[in-house]
């Protein structure tokens, strides 16, 4: 049943515990959104590893995406002009950090998405002189938000750090998706196959079709022809992978199927997030997957909606 729920802005927020770690995010006179709290850890962006409810993987990783702060750097929003979403990453010296490495294709990957799972975008600010990243704000909607930035420092590791931000407003929570097959982005379809358990590895593949017609000629989107993250319900934990193979490798097709190694650490509702290109303009399809429950097969025929009523979307 969806709740509506009225949000409000309130004071600074800030707080990253993970035993007796904790990461502190700031923000200095801000306007709506303002941080609600951050959690994050481990790096999500590399490591497929994405574990538990606030705890370790048996292998020893930590979430990704969880704490606002981890091995000394830290996520900080600041503020920034309505319509602009701007944030820094300050490192062990507390200082801006204002070297980077490209991965694909970025040296910084923003990700957010609702708590609800709604809303999902993936953007690429760019960087001031000064350390300050900026981009036209992808928080749509009233509502609570997870922000992750997904980046390594020069000379560091891979990162993805997290924080929650709230923009006021009417907020009618939507329900997770139902498992499914198949999903509809405008006149494509997209269709998925793939049974997901906890701890082993997972071969996740995506077929696309415009109009009944196999798709062939995916074009490159951050150096693959796909790219997907998967969120976990409840704390948002981050998977971030990356399909087999690369073009111009002389072995990876340009469609119309994309293929994944996944590594999903729990069992658990996860959402995933499959951007590709086609024409110039990146699509993104949306699916749920229930991790671990043999009951819970996706069926095929099934239609996953955005926030506004149309499957999936797409943007430049």
């Amino acid at each position: 049943m969806n709740t509506a729920t009225k949000l409000t802005g309130f004071a600074l927020g800030l707080v990253a515990v993970f035993g007796a770690a904790y990461g502190v995010g700031q923000l200095t006179d801000p306007p709506a959104p303002i941080v609600a709290e951050g959690h994050q850890a481990g790096d999500g962006s590399h490591d497929t590893t994405a574990p538990g409810h606030d705890t370790p993987d048996p292998g020893g990783h930590l979430p990704g995406g969880l704490l606002v702060s981890d091995r000394g750097y830290t996520l900080v929003p600041v503020a920034a002009p309505e319509g602009e979403f701007a944030f820094r990453v300050t490192g062990p010296d507390g200082k801006p950090v204002t070297r980077y490495e490209v991965n694909h294709d970025k040296p910084m990957h923003l990700i957010v998405a609702r708590r609800d799972l709604g809303g999902f975008q993936h953007v690429h600010p760019e960087m001031a002189a000064d350390g300050t990243w900026r981009v036209a704000s992808p928080l749509s909607s009233p509502g609570v938000w997870r922000a992750f930035a997904d980046f390594t420092p020069t000379g560091g590791e891979a990162l993805t750090l997290g924080v929650d931000l709230t923009v006021p407003g009417e907020l009618t929570e939507q329900p997770l998706p139902a498992p499914a097959s198949s999903t509809r982005v405008h006149d494509y379809t997209v269709d998925f196959h793939g049974t997901p358990q906890p701890g082993g590895n997972t071969t996740l593949t995506f077929t696309v079709s415009r109009d009944g017609v196999p798709v062939r000629n995916l074009e490159p989107y951050l150096g693959a022809f796909g790219h997907l993250v998967a969120l976990r319900q409840g704390d948002l934990a981050y998977l971030h992978v990356h399909p087999e193979g690369q073009p111009g490798d002389g072995r990876t097709a340009p469609g119309p199927q994309v293929r994944f190694g996944a590594e999903f650490p729990t069992a658990g509702a996860y959402r995933l997030y499959l951007d590709f290109r086609h024409d110039g303009v990146v699509r993104t399809a949306e699916f749920t997957v229930h991790v671990g429950d043999p009951g819970a097969i996706p069926s095929p025929g099934g239609l996953i909606a955005d926030e506004h009523g149309t499957p999936g979307h797409e943007h430049n």
